[in-house]
């Protein structure tokens, strides 16, 4: 039994239709706060399980039974060190062979203020002594080509990366790398350094843009306030800003750049390439 935690969030989803592809319905759970959100799986067979990380008796009810864990880390920055203390003990107390952590790319030197929550994680790890492997995520594209409508409305792409590369990859390749990983043998003790085959700057991005929409689209390089400020007035919650400007100041320091292609190798094919990306997302646009 494979319990995948978030399920019903953006990545979980992908990797339970992953898991699909090799595993019968049966033989895996989604683990959710709330479970009318996947129906769906639960239609196909797969076993749905309350799980909220702040609630430890749901986790313990979650985990029952189960041989792995693939455990999503929450999305509330911040806040989520006690609650991943809550994941971990659980599955400790459920005897779980393996744990598979959702962590950030290079988190024990990442520049990037979201690494510290992630290194605490991997450090409650280690410590438990639960068997575990680090799949340690890139940026996602779609992070970027959520901004295009946007972009195309006013003809600028800003944020504050500077001539920083960004080794993105999309959400379904991450999930079929954690579903590779989920569904091997002999994990337990390893790192996975995950990211896209293609390293891009924001200028290069605003570039492929252009040529795709036929409309120039040009890349403004903001200073980290300057930039969160400007998320804030497009409605981004000021604390998220401040979180995504300070992202992208790491990834001019090169904390989102990776060449080792470790994501293509695990799953057997080249990541998606930006241009696909791109395309696909002015595609949807058109309707």
């Amino acid at each position: 039994m494979i319990v995948v935690t978030g399920a019903s969030g953006q990545l979980g989803r992908l990797v339970i239709r992953e898991l699909l592809k090799s595993l019968p319905a049966g033989q895996l759970a989604a683990a959710v706060r709330s479970p009318e959100k996947v129906a769906d799986f639960a239609d196909l067979g797969v076993h749905i399980r309350k799980a909220d990380y702040t609630q430890p008796d749901t986790l313990a009810t979650a985990f029952s039974g189960a041989d792995k864990v693939l455990f999503i880390s929450a999305n509330e920055v911040g806040r989520r060190v006690s609650q991943h203390a809550n994941v971990i003990t659980a599955a400790k107390e459920a005897g779980v062979g393996l744990v598979g952590y959702v962590s950030i790319l290079h988190a024990a030197g990442s520049p990037l203020n979201l690494a510290e929550e992630h290194r605490q994680t991997e450090a409650l790890l280690a410590e438990s002594g639960v068997p575990h492997v680090l799949l340690r995520n890139g940026w996602y594209t779609e992070n970027y080509t959520g901004g295009i409508p946007t972009a195309l409305q006013y003809g600028t792409l800003m944020g504050c990366a500077g001539d920083g590369k960004i080794s993105s990859a999309t959400r379904a390749d991450f999930a079929a790398g954690a579903a590779a990983v989920m569904s091997a043998d002999g994990q337990a003790g390893k790192v996975y350094e995950l990211a896209g085959d293609e390293a891009y700057t924001l200028s290069e991005f605003a570039a492929e843009l252009s040529a795709q929409a036929g409309k120039q689209v040009s890349y403004q390089n903001l200073s980290e306030d300057a930039y969160a400020q400007a998320l804030q007035n497009a409605g981004v919650p000021a604390p998220f800003a401040m979180t995504l400007a300070q992202s992208e100041t790491g990834a001019s320091q090169g904390g989102l750049f990776d060449d080792s292609k470790t994501l293509s190798k695990l799953i057997g094919r080249p990541t998606t390439p930006l241009r696909e990306s791109i395309q696909a997302a002015l595609n949807a646009m058109a309707g």
